[in-house]
């Protein structure tokens, strides 16, 4: 295995070299052949798909798991346009920034670079495979591969397409490979090979990245958990605090980005909760309260281990606060530095929630569920970081970079 791994790296670095260098007509040209590729083999991505549907549902796999797992025609319809979509996105490599003279006669400014070999380590859905790959070639990043072991036909399948594409637009197939072996040593290997790849992203669930964050030699980008809040402060609008609330929660459960706990300030809890028990009702959404909110709605009692669970289910827990510094202290103690929001009128209180929350995403009067790279302009994204180094927040192509100075100079020694 270590043997094995070590030739991927190996690869995977030499053909880093040349896709630094590779034009972005170039790079968008093996975008959409690949886009190209992914639409002919349909039949045999489904084909390889069933593979995994099958071995999945012998295994014992739950029926969220097998749905994620799934690639049927939408899915694979959406892994070819979102390609096409990251071919369209300006190339960030070579950009050049805050040029200025110095007394001494030489400029200086940065460029943006790749970071080189990515590792990328990831559960169920092989539609990220087509994704990540897609990111990585336009940033001008060599990657390995790790997807579940429980999609390693669909990945294999799909690779195949990522290759084809590659060759055909003159790029190394070298750049993107997937790991073909199920045998988890592979991920210990891959997340120690310092020599060869320059950092790892993980996405999966809270243990794998726990472990990977442990064992890593490598830097990681990553989040662990997405315990996220709304704050609806004493100056809200009502109408716009029950329906942020509301999509935050509801719009979809099984995601980083949806909203785990509710804070009302004392003076408009009564009101609010009068206005979104029903709703909440209606959806089948769970209530678990502080004291105060089981005085005012029925609903479970919340227990200490409520405010530091990401639920990722039909569950809300509530807490009513007495002003925004109780409301801030709580997520800056229990929330993930994912994404939170404030509901307020009062755009002074706003802006002290804006600064003084820790989050990767902070906002005012808007839906949590708003943290994404597509919605933030970004195009597709690798995934979203609550880290402070080195990208924060949704990944897309420019979190796949780095910065160097560059000097210009026209003869100038120094003194």
């Amino acid at each position: 295995m270590k043997e094995y791994m070590s030739q991927l790296g190996q690869r995977a670095r030499a053909a880093s070299t040349e896709m630094s260098r590779a034009e972005s007509s170039v790079k968008n040209q093996a975008l959409l052949a690949i886009a190209d590729a992914i639409d002919s083999s349909v039949d045999t991505l489904k084909i390889e798909n069933q593979k995994d549907l099958q071995a999945g549902k012998d295994n014992g796999l739950d029926a969220a798991m097998l749905d994620r797992l799934e690639l049927n025609d939408e899915r694979i319809s959406g892994m070819s346009e979102g390609l096409r979509q990251i071919a369209a996105l300006q190339d960030p490599i070579g950009e050049i920034s805050d040029m200025a003279y110095r007394p001494s006669g030489i400029q200086i400014g940065k460029m943006r670079v790749p970071l080189g070999v990515i590792g990328i380590i990831y559960e169920s859905r092989p539609n990220v495979t087509a994704d990540a790959a897609g990111l990585c070639l336009k940033s001008g990043n060599a990657t390995i591969l790790r997807g579940g072991s429980e999609a390693i036909h669909s990945n294999k399948a799909v690779a195949k397409c990522i290759q084809q594409g590659l060759t055909q637009a003159g790029l190394p197939a070298d750049a993107v490979q997937v790991v073909e072996t199920t045998d988890r040593a592979a991920v210990g290997e891959l997340i120690t090979s310092s020599e060869t790849v320059d950092v790892i992203i993980p996405r999966g669930g809270k243990s794998l990245i726990e472990r990977i964050s442990k064992e890593a030699t490598v830097p990681v980008i990553k989040h662990l958990d997405g315990i996220c809040h709304v704050y609806v402060d004493a100056e809200a609008d009502l109408k716009k605090a029950s329906d942020i609330a509301f999509n935050s929660k509801t719009h979809r459960y099984g995601v980083c980005n949806a909203m785990e706990t509710l804070l009302l300030h004392e003076s408009i809890a009564v009101e609010c909760l009068s206005a979104l028990e029903k709703r909440f009702a209606d959806k089948g959404v769970e209530l678990r309260g502080c004291e105060k909110t089981c005085k005012i709605i029925d609903c479970k009692p919340a227990n200490d281990d409520d405010w530091d669970t990401e639920y990722l289910a039909a569950i809300l827990s509530i807490k009513v606060v007495t002003d925004i510094d109780q409301a801030i202290s709580h997520i800056n103690k229990h929330g993930s530095h994912h994404t939170d929001t404030i509901v307020s009128e009062n755009y002074t209180l706003a802006r002290r929630f804006l600064r003084e929350v820790d989050s990767s995403s902070v906002m005012v009067n808007a839906s949590t569920r708003f943290a994404d790279g597509f919605e933030y302009g970004l195009g597709a994204e690798i995934g979203i970081s609550t880290d402070k180094l080195h990208a924060r927040g949704p990944v897309g192509l420019e979190g796949l970079t780095s910065l160097k100075y560059i000097v210009l100079g026209d003869g100038q020694i120094r003194e």
